[in-house]
């Protein structure tokens, strides 16, 4: 048997709906932000993200998708989002055409490690990415609008850490002191933090190894190395936040490895999705355009992981685990000489917008009207018999079994009774 490939996964009902909820927040809150979706394609050149992760990553070095097409083309299933984003604007002038861009996404990536809780080897994110302004409103409203999300979604055990890179100046001048603070430690780090200590020193305060932890709790800090200008940028961010009622703390371990980060960054972690505990990260990042080749394009946006959401959610019994989906109405024929007619009144109905389903098995009436119970319809509506030979059919409501006799014709008296019945049980809700 031919299996789905390790890290992969198949999604359908009853799973599907708890993608689709998310989704659907996630589409309502950003889109009342006046972001607008983009879409960019499932693989890249290589070198989009070799130049603009950075050689010495994780992602770029040990986890991409790469391979040569039969173009001989170096290509690379999308690791990450922000990327893609850039070349687009850059490769379709958007920048110039539009002072400010505001995007969103919903998208699949890809990432050989090792599949975890939360985390496949294709794993989905959703995001947003503005370019076009070094606004502190900005690095705020990246933090904002997925607070809003995890918020309406019902989540509760979360919390909003940043931090701030300041500018390249003042973080190149920290990354001296860092490493005179490190060299007489330099034989008790962990071999990756040695490597990281040559290649990108920043990213040693990422590491989870406890000798690298001990180490790097007492670093010097890198609030304590920013500029005037680069401190008046994050008490705007904060004042923000405040002024909003957003909880957060400072993380000084908070850092983005990558030299393209200024400013801001940020993740929101939860306690319900275990050891892996961040939902989502972002931070502005007004020099990846520079790696791209194009002029300096501020730059700001965040991501956040959709399984690890759904994870959060499930472990908080966000979903009622035992309620399927249901469906307004099922359309029962009485006798195999009406299946026509039936369908056709399905149709007419799926037409009208009503979730509807009817019999393709040819199975008897009693065994339609179990399907019709396993599906959660609201009513069945019975086609046959007697009623039918008088241009009759029959709306029965499954949870009462009140039966009201409409024209065959009268198709809207029978919209009009299923739509008020889903509006009072909106009300009820």
């Amino acid at each position: 048997m031919i299996k789905a490939i390790k890290g992969t996964k198949d999604t359908f009902s009853p799973e599907i709906e708890k993608w689709h909820f998310l989704e659907d927040n996630v589409r309502i809150i950003l889109e009342n932000f006046n972001y607008t979706e983009i879409r960019t394609p499932i693989f890249e050149e290589t070198s989009l993200f070799s130049r603009g992760i950075g050689e010495n990553t994780d992602i770029v070095g040990k986890e991409m998708y790469s391979f040569i097409d039969k173009s001989e083309n170096n290509v690379t299933l999308k690791p990450e989002m922000t990327a893609s984003v850039m070349r687009s604007v850059i490769e379709h002038s958007l920048h110039r055409n539009k002072p400010l861009n505001k995007f969103y996404y919903i998208s699949p990536m890809f990432r050989q490690e090792r599949p975890q809780a939360g985390r496949l080897r294709q794993f989905h994110q959703f995001g947003a990415e503005v370019l076009g302004s070094n606004s502190p409103y900005l690095d705020a409203e990246m933090i904002i609008m997925p607070y809003m999300i995890l918020s309406n979604l019902g989540l509760e055990n979360f919390k909003v850490k940043i931090n701030s890179l300041g500018t390249p100046q003042s973080r190149e001048k920290y990354k001296i002191i860092l490493k005179e603070y490190l060299t007489d430690k330099f034989e008790e780090l962990s071999e990756e933090s040695k490597r990281r200590f040559e290649t990108n020193i920043l990213r040693i305060f990422d590491s989870k190894l406890e000798q690298d932890i001990q180490i790097m709790n007492n670093a010097p800090k890198l609030l304590d190395y920013l500029s005037e200008e680069d401190l008046n940028h994050f008490e705007t961010v904060k004042n923000i936040l405040e002024n909003t009622q957003i909880d957060f703390e400072i993380d000084t371990k908070l850092v983005r490895g990558l030299d393209y980060y200024t400013h801001t960054t940020f993740e929101i972690v939860s306690e319900s999705v275990g050891a892996q505990s961040a939902l989502l990260g972002g931070g502005r990042y007004n020099l990846l355009s520079k790696q791209l080749g194009e002029d300096e394009i501020p730059a700001v946006g965040f991501a956040a992981g959709m399984e690890r959401i759904l994870l959060a959610m499930t472990n908080e019994k966000l979903f009622n685990e035992e309620e399927q989906p249901k469906i307004p109405l099922y359309v029962v024929r009485l006798s195999e000489d009406v299946t026509a007619q039936a369908f056709n009144l399905a149709l007419l109905f799926r037409m009208d917008g009503i979730i509807t389903e009817v019999d393709y098995l040819n199975r008897s009436v009693k065994a339609q009207m179990r399907e019709a119970n396993r599906l959660g319809a609201k009513f069945t509506l019975l086609v046959g018999g007697e009623e039918f030979q008088n241009e009759k059919i029959i709306l029965k409501k499954m949870e009462t079994g009140e039966s009201e006799e409409f024209s065959i014709d009268d198709t809207d008296g029978i919209l009009n009774l299923i739509s008020k019945s889903e509006y009072e049980d909106e009300i009820e809700e």
